[in-house]
């Protein structure tokens, strides 16, 4: 698959573009600074652009299979639906149908699914921006009539890919550890790209 990954320097980023190419995969690693990803491959293309951009957005889009988007904005928000809708106009405009796209866990109707802590500490207070602006994403993406899939991570970790986490869990689902490492994360993502078993749906991931 010709592939275009959004904020492809994160943390989640930097290993869709190195799962994506270690699976035959060519990969677009859209962001504002590409050349932090230190990787050389033949089917890896750097593309310089702000995805807050609309116009860098639409042409970097065309001619590719898929979208994943990893993007990050840290506490402050602001970033990801604002990024998110460019690239939904992108994809129409261009005729492209497959999009990851990264959420987080407790993310609509996932957030019964956090423990006090995340859910009155960390996203009630101290990454409330960021909650909001996964929320609008969310929504955007959900009305976007395109073939998509959220994926709600649980918090990152940075160990070795598993493949052992839980995905798709009912938002009754207690028996969470509310982590997740990076690894597993984008190798799930990439699995959506031709797997329909979640097609239109949010599925949590967490061990």
């Amino acid at each position: 698959m010709n592939l275009i990954i959004f904020g492809a320097t994160g943390t989640v980023g930097r290993l869709l573009v190195e799962q994506a190419l270690s699976q035959g995969h060519r990969v677009t690693a859209f962001a504002r600074r590409p050349s932090a990803l230190k990787l050389d491959h033949r089917d890896l293309t750097r593309r310089a652009g702000d995805v807050l951009d609309r116009g860098a957005v639409a042409d970097a889009v065309q001619g590719h299979d898929a979208v994943l988007i990893a993007l990050g904005a840290g506490r402050k928000g602001g970033v990801r639906a604002a990024g998110t809708e460019h690239i939904i106009g992108a994809m129409a405009r261009h005729g492209v149908r497959r999009l990851v796209c990264q959420s987080t866990l407790g993310a609509g109707d996932s957030r019964a699914q956090l423990n006090f802590f995340w859910k009155r500490i960390m996203f009630g207070l101290l990454l409330r921006p960021a909650y909001a602006d996964h929320e609008a994403q969310e929504a955007l993406v959900r009305q976007s009539g395109l073939d998509w899939i959220i994926v709600r991570p649980a918090a990152f970790t940075d160990g070795p890919a598993t493949g052992a986490c839980k995905h798709g869990f009912p938002p009754t689902e207690k028996a969470l550890k509310l982590k997740v490492s990076r690894a597993d994360v984008a190798g799930f993502m990439l699995r959506q790209l031709t797997d329909d078993a979640y097609l239109r749906q949010s599925p949590g991931l967490s061990y």
